[in-house]
Order: structure tokens, then sequence, then C-alpha cells
């Protein structure tokens, strides 16, 4: 949860050169003193250049003390979470409240010990969860002071002490834009409006009636200052086209699940950590683009009714996992999830059969590996997996013959070998194809002497044996009997005639 220079360049930068602010108070403790101490620099780098550049205002004294402060919560948040366990996936906190919501009306003398300790556990992880998401808020919040000074600064005003002022960051929501009023008046008129076009009009409210605009196809509201998207935009049962690109916002509302008809969704370029659950009710979307964003995760049962979704954009987030339903999407074409946390992909990943092109690229350390079902993505024929620690591709890899581009740079990879990679994707796909066929001969070969085995005589149970033992010792025992008897009787007869 650190920030960067790509998700907040203001805040790295301020946090890399803190010591070289002037101090507002005190540290009570070695430990908060040594919280953020580089050593102190001018500005590095051609981002870092550019941001100062941009930004005049950052050597302002007030400009300073105000980020001093607004660091200093970061720096606390930042020490607070680093002291908790890792945090728990999505879809095992949302079990757990499952399961804790069906024993609720349970009494501890009816829970067994067993399943009070299952109880227990999940109640750590919700614990858990909450405490990450609450010390995520504080950080946020950090955050958005540096936003705010950041605005500011760039209008050349000083920034007023904390405490001062009635909190109100915002410098008021101005008027109505004269294009929003033009639009609801003809609306009210009766007027047929298939599309509206408000982008890049400084807005910082959506009214209410806008989600009364009957037969509407299309609502383009990016490039704005928007914060919140209003109720009553579920009332637009015939929408077709969302984008909300490029504005403030921190969620959607659940009325969105109410845009049955909604086939394209455009949310990228916000602060959203959620979708809302409801999402998957938009059963008619096609396109679905939420990168930029800081998700963690997306919701559980995301993939179970967006059957007809073809595009997937959700890189440039926080993403940890991906929910086990996102194979369920039968018909996704492309999946870009690059510049993430993945830590791997579902088991079942296998299922998109009509995926024709998957980035999994920048997802750094966390990405090692590759499931077995990966080379049942047989339309596959664009792959990026550069910048991850994936150290073997899997046998299976060698199933994807339709693969025509493939990117494995910043990989420590041993199979195949670099001097494999290096002769481009041709050469992956004979080297992975020959070890895949060399797995499929000896699968072969030890289910052959496996049947063997069960087949022979001596693969048994010592029970068989002993008792196949016994009944051979039997029969020996009969057969020396009879002759030994039939020996006799015929020397007796012998005997017989010779005395007669």
């Amino acid at each position: 949860m650190d920030p960067t220079p790509q998700s907040h360049p203001i805040l790295a930068y301020v946090l890399s050169r803190l010591p070289s602010l002037p101090a507002v108070r005190t540290p009570r403790s070695p430990r908060e003193r040594d919280l953020e101490q580089p050593s102190p620099r001018t500005p590095a780098g051609a981002a870092e250049i550019d941001l100062v550049g941009r930004m005049p205002g950052l050597r302002h004294p007030s400009v300073l003390s105000a980020m001093t402060r607004a660091v200093a919560d970061v720096a606390s948040a930042r020490d607070a979470i680093r002291l908790l366990e890792p945090r728990p996936d999505h879809e095992q906190v949302d079990a757990s409240r499952a399961l804790l919501a069906a024993a609720g009306d349970k009494t501890d003398a009816a829970a067994t010990e067993e399943e009070e300790e299952r109880l227990a556990a999940c109640r750590e992880v919700v614990r858990l969860e909450e405490e990450h998401e609450a010390y995520g808020a504080l950080l946020r919040n950090a955050e958005e002071k540096l936003e705010h000074v950041y605005r500011m600064a760039m209008h050349g005003r000083d920034i007023p002490e904390a405490g001062g002022g009635d909190g109100n960051w915002e410098e008021g929501a101005g008027a109505v834009d004269e294009e929003v009023v033009r639009v609801l008046k003809e609306a009210e008129e009766g007027r047929t409006l298939e599309r509206v076009d408000l982008a890049d009009r400084q807005l910082r409210l959506l009214p209410e009636p806008v989600g009364r605009i009957r037969g509407l196809l299309a609502l383009d509201v990016s490039r704005n200052q928007l914060k919140e998207v209003p109720d009553a935009i579920g009332g637009l049962e015939q929408l077709e086209e969302l984008r909300l690109a490029s504005n403030n916002l921190v969620s959607l509302p659940d009325s969105i699940g109410l845009l049955s008809n909604l086939k394209l969704l455009d949310v990228s370029g916000n602060r959203l950590r959620v979708l809302p659950d409801s999402i998957s009710k938009c059963s008619s979307l096609v396109e679905l683009d939420a990168n930029y964003n800081a998700l963690a995760y997306l919701p559980t049962g995301i993939g179970l009714e967006l059957v007809h979704l073809q595009t997937l954009r959700v890189h440039l987030n926080k993403l940890r996992s991906l929910p086990s339903s996102v194979c369920e999407m039968r018909s996704l074409r492309l999946l870009d999830a690059h510049f993430n946390e993945l830590r791997g992909l579902p088991a079942a990943i296998g299922r998109l059969s009509a995926l024709e092109t998957l980035n999994l690229s920048s997802n750094f350390s966390d990405m090692r590996d590759l499931p077995p079902s990966f080379g049942d993505l047989a339309g596959l024929r664009e792959l990026d997996l550069s910048n991850n620690q994936i150290h073997a591709l899997p046998d299976c890899f060698g199933r994807l013959g339709r693969l025509e581009r493939l990117c494995l740079d910043q990989n420590p990879l041993a199979v195949p070998p670099p001097e494999v990679v290096d002769k481009g994707v041709a050469a992956v796909k004979e080297y992975m194809a020959a070890r895949w066929a060399e797995a499929v001969a000896e699968d072969e070969r030890r289910r052959l002497c496996a049947a063997a085995v069960a087949e022979s005589p001596k693969a048994s149970t010592p029970r068989e044996w002993l008792t196949r033992s016994v009944s051979s010792l039997s029969t020996w025992v009969s057969d020396v009997t009879v002759k030994v008897v039939g020996q006799d009787t015929a020397a007796e007869e012998e005997f017989m005639q010779q005395q007669y």
C-alpha cells in the first residue's frame, strides 16, 4: 500500500524529502523519528523534474508546512499497516462473512467445539480485513490532503493552517453548467435525446434529473470533477453506453445494476476502491474498463452473469487476485490486468476458451507461476508476461498452437532457457511443444506400467497372496493323497488275485 511515483507522484516526492522540510512537531519516540528518513536530495529523474516544473509552489513555506502535516499522517498509517498480518483474500472474506451470518441465529450452546473454532477463525479474517480497510482509509485521507495542497499551489494561493476554516477544501460547487440546464430543459419538453455529451465541462455535480431522461442510449461525463454518481442513474433503463472516465469518483451506486441494457461501462481514471456487487446484474455488458483506479479486488460473483463480456480492462490497480468467477466469462476475448499485485491466476483460467489477448505484465515479485489449465487457452494469440518472477512455463504451454505474440522480458526464466527465448515466439512454442510431447509420452508409459502391474499375479494384497498360497498348497496335498491311495489300492488287488 506504499505510494509510488506512478500512483501518487506528489506524495512519493514529499516522502523522499521529508528531512528537508521544516519540522512542525517533535517526534514522540525513536520509532516515530525513524519512520521515513531518506537523505535530502535535489530533483532526480525526468518525472521529478517535470513535477517540480509543473508545481513551482512546492517550495513555498506554507505549502511545505501543510505537506509536512499530511506526510506525518501518511507515515503513521503506513507504520500501522506494516504491523498487521497480510490482508486476506476477498473471496475468503466473503465466505467468512457468509458463515458468520448463517451462524448468527445459533446460541453458543448449540455450536460444537469444532464449529466454534471455525467461527472464531472467520471472525479473525473479518477483523483483519476491517483493520486493513480502516488504516487504508487513513492513508487515503492523507493523500487527499496532498491533492488539496497541489490544487492550491497550482493556483498560487497560500495554504490555511491546520484547524483553520470549516474543513471544506473545495471553493464551492459553482453554478450548474449551462449545457446541463439545456439538456434537462429539452428532456422536460419531451424531446428525444439518445446521446448526451457533457465531457470536459469541469462538472462537480451530476443532477438527479439526468436519471429521468427517457430513451437515452449514451451518456458521456468523462474528464470532469465528479465525486459521485446519483442513484437516479439507475432510471436510464435503455442506456447502452456510460462513460465516467477521469473524474474523482470513489464509489459507484448500487443502482448501476439496474442498467440491464448497458453494453459499455468506462470508469477508468478515478479513485474507485471497489466495484459494487450489483455490477454483475448488467447482463448485457460487452466492455468494462476500470483501469487506473485503486481496486484491491473485484466482486466475487462478477463473472457469473456477465456472460456476454468480451473486454475486461483492470490494469493499473492494486488487485491481489482475480475471483474464480472470472473463469465463467466464456465470451471474454481480452483481459488486461498488467501493473497490479497479482499473485497468480484462478485454477480454472483455462475455461476462457474465447480469450485471444492476455496481458499480465508488471505484477513484479507477486506473479511467480501459471496454473496447469493455462494450456487450455487454445484461442490465445497475444500474451504478455514481462516484468514478473516466473521461473518456468508449465509444460502445457506447448499446447498454445495459435500464439502469435509473446513477451517474456524481465523474468528469471529457466524453462525455456534464455537462448530459446531470444529466438522468439516460434522457438519457444517448439521447445515447449517438445516438452509437452515428452510429458504426454511419460504419462502414457506410467499408465501402461500401472495397468501391467495391476494384471500381474504378483500384484495383490498380502491377504490375497496368502489365500492364493493356501489354495495352491491344498491342491498339491490333494493330488499327492489321490496318488498314494491309488497306489495302495492297486497293490492290494494284485495280492488278493495271487492268493486266489
